[in-house]
């Protein structure tokens, strides 16, 4: 059986460790983070790159939330697919409960994984110089869009995803990111439980799908 994998790039790191060697993963491809922003042009990425794989794969694991514009979205696709269960991907990497207890316990939370360490004050920088370039002629800085983006936030919350390995270097730069915007920060553990189970309903689909054209 084909298993092909399109997803955001911020799953990268646990979709590499969920299929590191599987010799069912035929085909993977990781989507800018940023593409969730435009809702209608994350619909249209997804749709497109999904159908473009039919005919090579047999099911494909989308590796997304609903992301604000991707319900019900596998019923727009040539091809059998698994969504994993969840608003988006934080509530993938906690489990929607998990997510949705951190959320009553602090509103004003900033969810950081490994991934979203790495990006930092370096990702907002550079999208505030793609969206706004003129942005210090009119006399702006990025010290003031952060203040903008994260007033009303009270805390980072830092979530180790599950693939093991030294979690220093990115719990370091959460904590940095932290101390720049002035909130507290605080870790927790997370899980690759979510989109292991996706991961297997994919593997029953392509599975059903090759026997029944066997």
């Amino acid at each position: 059986m084909r298993i092909g994998i399109i997803a955001c790039e911020a799953f990268k790191r646990n979709l590499d460790h969920l299929t590191q060697g599987d010799p069912d993963v035929v085909y993977v491809e990781y989507l800018e983070f940023g593409l969730h922003m435009v809702p209608d042009n994350l619909k249209k990425t997804v749709i497109e790159k999904v159908n473009d794989l039919e005919g090579r794969v047999d099911a494909v694991l989308l590796g997304y939330g609903v992301c604000n514009s991707l319900k019900d979205i596998t019923k727009q696709f040539r091809v059998p697919t698994v969504q994993p269960v969840g608003d988006d991907c934080i509530a993938i990497l906690l489990t929607p409960e998990e997510y949705d207890r951190e959320r009553k316990k602090c509103a004003g939370t900033f969810y950081n994984t490994p991934y979203f360490s790495l990006q930092g004050r370096e990702w907002h920088e550079e999208w505030l110089r793609r969206e706004m370039p003129n942005y210090k002629e009119l006399g702006l800085t990025v010290d003031w869009y952060l203040e903008m983006l994260y007033n009303g936030y009270s805390r980072i919350l830092f979530i180790d995803d599950g693939c093991g390995g030294d979690m220093g270097e990115y719990m370091d730069l959460s904590r940095q990111f932290a101390a720049e915007l002035k909130l507290r920060h605080e870790c927790r553990g997370g899980t690759l439980s979510v989109l292991a189970e996706a991961l297997a309903r994919t593997k029953e689909l392509a599975r059903d799908r090759a026997d029944s054209t066997s």
